[in-house]
C-alpha cells in the first residue's frame, strides 16, 4: 500500500498541473486549433513548468537547499515556489499572449494566485498540501471548461474527483500533511480558479 500511495504522489505531483491543464484545454475545446498553435503553447509550457523546475531542483539539491521532490520542510519549499511563480508569470506574459487563449490565460493567473497564497502561508509557518492545491486547480478548471464549451465530461470529472481523493489519502497515509493542510491545499487551488472564471466563462 505504501509503495502504491507513494507512486500516486509522484504521478500527481503539482509540477505536472500546469501542463495537465493545458493539454486538457486542447482535448476539451471544440474550437479548431492548428497544430502550430497547440505546439506554440504546449512545448514552451512543458519546458517552463516541467523541465526547468526539474533542473532547478537538482541545482538546489546540490546546494543543500532541497532534500526531496516532496519538499517536506517550510525552508525547502520557498525557493522552488519562488521559481515556480516566476515561470508561471513568464508563461502568462510571454507564451500565452502569442496565441491569445483567454481560458488558459486565466487558468495560469489562478495558478499564480494559488502559489502566492502558499508562499504567504509559509511565512505564517503553515505548510499546505501543494498536491491537493494542484488537484483542486485542475478539477475546477475542468468543471469550468465543461460549462463553457457545453461539453459533457462527467466521466472525466468523476475520475479526477476520485483521483483527488486518492492523492489526499496518499498525503495523509504518508504523514506528509495533516487533514487541515490537505483541505486548505485543495481550496487554495480550487477557489482562485472559481473566482477567475468570471473573466472568461
Amino acid at each position: 500500500m505504501k509503495v502504491f500511495l507513494k507512486a500516486i504522489s509522484y504521478i500527481f505531483h503539482p509540477l505536472f498541473i500546469p501542463i495537465a491543464g493545458t493539454l486538457a484545454y486542447f482535448l476539451i475545446t471544440p474550437k479548431y486549433s492548428p497544430i502550430a498553435i497547440q505546439s506554440a503553447n504546449v512545448l514552451p509550457i512543458f519546458i517552463l513548468t516541467v523541465i526547468i523546475p526539474i533542473i532547478v531542483y537538482f541545482i538546489l539539491r546540490n546546494l543543500g537547499l532541497a532534500q526531496s521532490v516532496f519538499m517536506y520542510t517550510l525552508k525547502e519549499r520557498r525557493y522552488p515556489l519562488y521559481v515556480h511563480i516566476i515561470l508561471l508569470l513568464f508563461v502568462v506574459y510571454r507564451v500565452l499572449p502569442n496565441t491569445n487563449i483567454a481560458e488558459l490565460h486565466f487558468y495560469f493567473v489562478g495558478l499564480i494566485i494559488s502559489a502566492l497564497t502558499t508562499v504567504l502561508l509559509l511565512f505564517l509557518r503553515l505548510k499546505v498540501s501543494m498536491h491537493l492545491m494542484g488537484m483542486g486547480s485542475l478539477v475546477m478548471f475542468l468543471i469550468a471548461l465543461s460549462i463553457h464549451f457545453e461539453v459533457n465530461i462527467t466521466l472525466g470529472l468523476s475520475i479526477f474527483t476520485l483521483l483527488t481523493g486518492l492523492v489526499a489519502t496518499s498525503r495523509l497515509y504518508l504523514k506528509s500533511h495533516s487533514a487541515i493542510e490537505v483541505v486548505l491545499g485543495f481550496f487554495i487551488g480550487f477557489l482562485p480558479q472559481l473566482f477567475t472564471i468570471r473573466f472568461w466563462l
